[in-house]
């Protein structure tokens, strides 16, 4: 979040359109090497072209003691249950939070806002 929070307040000056449009993957990969760790090897978190990484974690995602789950229940989404029991939402296959259009319906400067019911 602190990296977010930084970058956030260095763009500050800009109009939401162009926040957004600064965190497309190629961007960022390009001027914020140390925001994501697959950004050193070139490799996205989805396969998908004009992906943005405002949203890095998903809105949806929620936890609780025995599972993690999608709160709107992406088609996209799968589960995977670990050796003790705990079902681990999988989002690898959803890429509703990379999208332009649900980042610019879900847009604040403060990221924390956005995922409140997350954190």
């Amino acid at each position: 979040m602190l990296k977010h929070q930084n970058i956030i307040k260095r763009l500050d000056h800009l109009q939401d359109n162009n926040i957004i449009e600064y965190f497309k993957y190629e961007n960022m990969k390009d001027k914020e090497h140390k925001f994501c760790t697959l950004y050193k090897n070139n490799t996205k978190c989805h396969d998908m072209e004009n992906l943005n990484c405002y949203l890095c974690a998903c809105p949806h995602f929620r936890v609780t003691s025995s599972k993690s789950y999608c709160a709107i229940d992406s088609k996209d989404g799968g589960f995977v249950k670990d050796k003790n029991g705990f079902i681990h939402q999988d989002c690898s296959n959803c890429t509703i939070p990379h999208e332009d259009i649900f980042i610019k319906n879900n847009f604040s400067k403060n990221w924390a806002l956005v995922m409140k019911d997350v954190i």
